[in-house]
């Protein structure tokens, strides 16, 4: 079998569209951001103990699959514009903007601040570049929509473990 491209001849793709350097440093910081999401994730399910436990291992496993799912997705859409991601643990610790999760067992309200203020910073990554992305590419900003959406109700959902109806912070808006 013969090699179909020849090493002195060079492919050219004609995509009708490429990230800008803006675009691929966007990408690359949610994209860093959600996998810190899932790797903390795991270590919260792992590791949280105290009351209503099961509830929220089961819950965790929902942020990891999101974070886990959403990170693929970020990644495959920027090779699709020609950006290469870089999700090696050296990237992600560096790069992050996640707050760090503390090693050894957390009790569960300890936990359910953690997680909810995570994924809070991953919900503010995307909605930080949102309009950017958007300026310049309203499909990548699609994705944006669903993990913001996503992520925001599972945050929701966590925190209200911890709530007190009608004295925590920020209050519900009654009509």
């Amino acid at each position: 079998m013969t090699d179909l491209l020849q090493p002195d001849s060079t492919h050219v793709a004609k995509p009708a569209f490429t990230a800008s350097e803006q675009l691929a440093s966007h990408l690359q910081q949610l994209s860093v951001d959600l996998i810190e999401l899932h790797l903390q994730g795991k270590q919260a399910h792992w590791n949280v103990v105290g009351l209503n436990f099961r509830d929220l291992h089961l819950q965790l496993d929902e942020v990891v699959d999101a974070a886990r799912e959403f990170s693929d997705q970020v990644a495959e859409r920027m090779r699709a514009l020609y950006v290469v991601p870089d999700g090696r643990s050296a990237a992600v610790a560096e790069q992050t903007s996640l707050p760090a999760f503390p090693a050894g067992e957390v009790n569960t309200a300890e936990c359910v601040d953690l997680i909810t203020t995570a994924i809070y910073a991953v919900t503010g990554t995307a909605r930080r570049i949102h309009d950017d992305v958007d300026a310049e590419d309203p499909t990548t900003a699609d994705i944006l929509h669903v993990i913001i959406e996503r992520l925001e109700q599972l945050a929701w959902m966590i925190d209200a473990e911890n709530r007190v109806a009608n004295r925590s912070l920020p209050r519900s808006i009654h009509r």
